[in-house]
């Protein structure tokens, strides 16, 4: 279990916060995450790479000379928000560029992504680079599409001592791309890990039993055997990562044997001794391997085991020194190490428009029912928790109540300020977003900003802009997510909601400004086509997000994403019907 928290919720933050006061000298707090102490010289790429909390060493560990210049942060084991690895990009980039790097999975894609249109609006040159390690998690000729996990530190250290060397930043992408597609990982798991504050951990494994093929946001594996020795173990890792060639075939390896929290150095160090007669045996030679802590999942109890291929220009940066938190590779740090920093990029608070006093009232009805939903999602955060357990991570009920507590402390400031409806809707979504982080956090925040754009700060709500609104905020979470009904994910239920609004609208039900009546109609309608998209997810087996690695496992188990979906808009419905 985590033993030592205050708050539960304000664990990443507390914890960065400590992070920042241990190393003085070295990491400076930004809104988001953390980066230099020293601004990046001019003209000099920035690596900014992170993801969620609970796995240090990385992500936040790893800033510094010769390695990355700054890392959002996210809640635990969810991808931070867009605007905080915005904040981390435009406190670390000065004229060079930004590579974004992080583990390949839906939530961080989709928040780089945007915090990556919002940077190049301005001018900003940005690449991503997202880690595909695991072998676990795809098939081999689609390598780019699995999840990353311990490979993001060769990866990240590649790329790191590039821009540290010189690259530009064309140079810098290529390198991270090329060390990707050299790299290969497998992990197993003895035990899950326990998230601050729960009472068990998000996957067990039975006693005497070993889960092959983990994630390290609290996924178990796809599949058990029994618990091995540590030489049979051995055996189990290198035969995994070596079962492919990858493009770059090569004798001399980098390898990285990680403990996911729990294991110990002395049991870490019996395995390796294996592990590196294993690769010897295989005709590999080894280049100055990494034997500990790098990529963890809080106290989950496991290892794995990445094999980076070197030819001569990575291998010449994965030596090359380093000086971060968490990762000192010996040497001086060549090149320039920046200048100390001046005033540092905080985000201020959006301004609030004047309203009339329709929309003022409407305002206040809004947060009322953000009110509502925050109890709501309270109340059954338990439930949508052991939903996600079966195929994912464990985290949706933990995102949705941190979303939508923020969602509703941003209504208040907004009604406050005498805010309309435009307004509260779309501070409250920027809210949601950047609280929960995620995929349920990118969408959610998407939704609540599109219907809100729907709506008018000058004028109270009309039904007809309700019902508008409402398909918006829909298509906006088709939209951003790319999933399609049958994916098992929130669509399932959000689709047959939108279509039932957009058929009313067309028969007229909505009745232009009509009676409230007829909207109340149509939305418990909406509702119960929603609450049957979600029930029938129960069917399905999961082909998008994390829980796609373990889609077999999801049958019989609907989707937690589509369940509290549908359980919001049934409680919409009677709240904005009436």
């Amino acid at each position: 279990m985590t033993y030592l928290f205050d708050d539960p919720q304000t664990f990443p933050a507390d914890a960065v916060e400590g992070l920042v006061a241990a190393h003085p000298e070295e990491l400076v707090r930004v809104h988001g995450g953390v980066v230099r102490t020293r601004r990046t010289p001019a003209g000099q790429p920035a690596l900014v790479v992170g993801g969620g909390s609970g796995h240090y060493p990385a992500f936040a560990g790893w800033v510094g000379p010769g390695f990355a210049h700054g890392a959002p942060c996210g809640n635990i084991f969810s991808s931070p928000s867009s605007d905080q690895v915005y904040s981390v990009a435009r406190n670390a980039e000065n004229g060079g560029g930004v590579i974004l790097g992080f583990g390949h999975y839906a939530g961080d894609v989709l928040h780089f992504g945007v915090a990556a249109s919002m940077l190049r609006a301005e001018g900003i040159d940005v690449r991503i680079v997202a880690v595909s390690d695991d072998v676990a998690s795809g098939r081999e000729g689609e390598h780019r599409d699995r999840r990353g996990i311990a490979g993001d530190l060769p990866v990240f250290k590649v790329a790191g001592a590039a821009i540290q060397g010189g690259a530009d930043l064309d140079e810098a992408e290529r390198l991270a791309w090329k060390a990707n597609d050299a790299t290969r990982s497998l992990g197993v798991a003895f035990d899950g890990c326990t998230l601050p504050g729960a009472e068990d951990a998000l996957f067990h494994v039975p006693e005497g039993r070993m889960a092959i093929g983990l994630g390290i946001h609290g996924e178990p594996g796809i599949d058990e055997q029994d618990m091995p020795s540590a030489k049979e173990l051995a055996r189990i890792l290198v035969d995994g990562v070596l079962a492919e060639t990858p493009e770059l075939d090569s004798p001399r390896v980098a390898a990285v044997l990680n403990g996911l929290g729990t294991v110990k150095y002395e049991e870490m160090f019996v395995v390796w001794k294996h592990v590196a007669a294993l690769l010897g045996e295989a005709g590999l030679t080894i280049v100055r391997p990494e034997v500990g802590e790098h990529v963890t999942s809080l106290d989950m109890a496991g290892l794995s085991l990445t094999v980076m291929r070197l030819d001569e220009e990575l291998e010449q940066h994965w030596l090359a020194a380093a000086d971060a938190p968490a990762f000192r590779r010996g040497g001086t740090v060549g090149g320039d190490l920046g200048v100390e920093r001046g005033e540092l990029y905080t985000p201020g608070e959006d301004p609030i428009p004047e309203a009339s006093a329709e929309s003022r009232e409407s305002a206040a009805r809004i947060a009322g029912i953000l009110a509502d939903v925050e109890a709501l999602l309270v109340e059954l955060e338990p439930e949508l928790g052991r939903m996600d357990q079966v195929a994912g991570d464990g985290d949706h009920g933990q995102g949705m109540v941190l979303g939508a507590q923020a969602a509703r402390a941003a209504a208040d400031r907004v009604v406050a300020a005498d805010g309309g409806a435009r307004t509260v809707l779309v501070q409250a979504g920027a809210a949601w977003s950047a609280e929960a982080g995620g995929t349920s956090g990118a969408l959610w925040g998407a939704a609540l900003t599109s219907l809100g754009s729907a709506l008018a700060d000058d004028a109270a709500v009309t039904g007809a802009q309700l019902l508008g609104g409402l398909v918006q905020a829909v298509e906006a979470i088709e939209r951003l997510g790319g999933a399609t009904p049958g994916d098992k994910t929130m669509v399932d239920a959000a689709a047959p909601f939108r279509e039932a609004i957009s058929l009313a609208q067309a028969g007229g039900a909505e009745g232009g400004d009509g009676p409230a009546a007829s909207v109340s109609r149509t939305l418990a309608t909406a509702a119960v086509r929603a609450v049957e998209g979600a029930e029938a997810t129960a069917d399905i087996a999961a082909t998008k997000g994390r829980a796609r690695n373990h889609g077999d496992k999801s049958v019989g188990t609907p989707d937690p994403g589509a369940v509290s979906f549908s359980k919001i808009v049934t409680l919409l419905g009677e709240k904005l019907g009436g």
